[in-house]
């Protein structure tokens, strides 16, 4: 079975918590406070697997959860950073942000290397490191921060340069079969093809180009109709499109009629998509019957189209090393194959998620409170100018500032927020 769409739930694993400990040891009658710290919580990583082309490993498992770090002891032994979960997925897997559809990464960019998608909470600090010259009995640790969590879209985009297109049984599977080592499953009837197939075609030396055959395109693919509208994503990082006619006309159909419903689903679909560079491959012309088939009018139509026409037979290997020569050279003056970029900003989770916030004042200062709030608080280094403008566009953009100003805060007053506290400016 093809899966190329599933939803799951992704957790990093929270931070362990700090203990509240005291050194002990014979002939020292008072120690002082020696709790160890927290261990991290784990990250949600994910990493491209070379070996998959499919998401099936996510058809029956939704949830992934890091482990929780380990919790601080005495003798200020800290508690265990927890292992990174690993999500392994197929190339050309875009991570979307499950509320938004917004794309959160792309496991083609930088060449696939590892995403952290969930960061793992913080440890909490040991009671060591609350002891002042006044408070030399601290009776108290911090807690470890909760790991990150979310909802997650994957989609499988597959990495080809050249996508093979056209309708059921004209020949696409034949074609990958013959110019790479792919072995497709053939046969004479619709819809042979059920999910899409990946080949490499060798040119020589080490030099060489990915080529898919995308299944199922016919009239009404945009909305659904056959195979297309669930492959037809496929396509989209394609650089240099196939699109594949039967010229022998076996099954009565007009390659003319044929080749302008696929455009047209395709320019539904996407115009970007539409406007991609084509050749028409007139497959099965071992079968052609000049007597039958008005071979002129069909090479008047591809030439008002601006495209480049070549005739083959995938089954005798006619034209075949010539089309092959044709793309790779075509592709050599063709743009990179798409990489998408991010669109969700990491500020996002905290904006326009229904997270409750609470706001009180005590004379001149305003105290803001809120689970989400005391969370995103251990995401936050606030030594670092850059993490500070994270914080501030947060709280801005999840309309904390004008809650405040409406409860009565203005310039000079205090806001306070588990601790932190900063004069407010407008």
């Amino acid at each position: 079975m093809f899966v190329d769409n599933v939803k799951i739930y992704i957790k990093a694993g929270d931070g362990g918590n700090g203990a509240v400990s005291f050194r002990r040891e014979k002939y020292v009658a008072a120690g002082g406070p020696d709790g160890g710290d927290g261990g991290h919580g784990g990250n949600v990583v994910f990493r491209v697997d070379e070996g998959t082309n499919t998401l099936l490993a996510f058809r029956y498992k939704h949830k992934f959860i890091a482990a929780r770090g380990g919790d601080g002891k005495g003798s200020k032994f800290h508690g265990a950073t927890a292992d990174d979960l690993i999500i392994q997925v197929p190339p050309g897997t875009l991570i979307r942000d499950a509320e938004t559809g917004k794309v959160i990464h792309d496991m083609s960019e930088d060449d696939g290397a590892d995403f952290i998608a969930c960061k793992g909470g913080r440890g909490g600090w040991g009671n060591r490191h609350f002891a002042t010259p006044t408070r030399q009995v601290p009776m108290f640790a911090k807690n470890g921060t909760e790991g990150e969590e979310r909802e997650v879209i994957l989609e499988l985009k597959m990495l080809a340069d050249v996508g093979l297109i056209g309708y059921p049984s004209v020949g696409k599977s034949s074609i990958l079969a013959r110019i790479s080592a792919a072995k497709p499953k053939i046969a004479d009837y619709h819809f042979t093809t059920l999910s899409p197939n990946l080949g490499v075609v060798r040119t020589g030396g080490e030099s060489g180009f990915v080529a898919a055959d995308i299944p199922g395109l016919i009239e009404g693919a945009a909305d659904g109709a056959g195979l297309g509208h669930a492959f037809l994503r496929h396509v989209d990082r394609c650089r240099l499109l196939l699109h594949v006619v039967d010229i022998s006309c076996f099954e009565s159909r007009d390659p003319v009629e044929d080749i302008q419903k696929i455009n047209y689903e395709l320019e539904r679909y996407s115009p970007a998509l539409a406007e991609r560079p084509q050749i028409i491959v007139a497959n099965k012309v071992d079968s052609l019957d000049r007597e039958v088939v008005d071979v002129d009018a069909f090479e008047t139509y591809v030439k008002s189209m601006g495209v480049e026409l070549r005739y083959i037979s995938a089954v005798t290997g006619e034209g075949v090393e010539e089309l092959v020569r044709l793309v790779a050279d075509r592709l050599k003056d063709l743009p990179p194959m798409k990489v998408y970029e991010r669109e969700y900003l990491p500020e996002d989770a905290y904006v326009d998620g229904g997270k409750e916030t609470t706001i009180r004042r005590e004379n001149n200062t305003f105290h803001v409170e809120g689970e989400w709030l005391k969370n995103l608080m251990g995401q936050i280094n606030f030594d670092d100018y850059e993490s500070l403008n994270f914080f501030q566009r947060v709280l801005q953009n999840s309309g904390v500032f004008a809650a405040l100003e409406a409860k009565g805060c203005r310039d000079g007053h205090t806001v306070s927020i588990y601790g932190f506290e900063f004069d407010y400016v407008k």
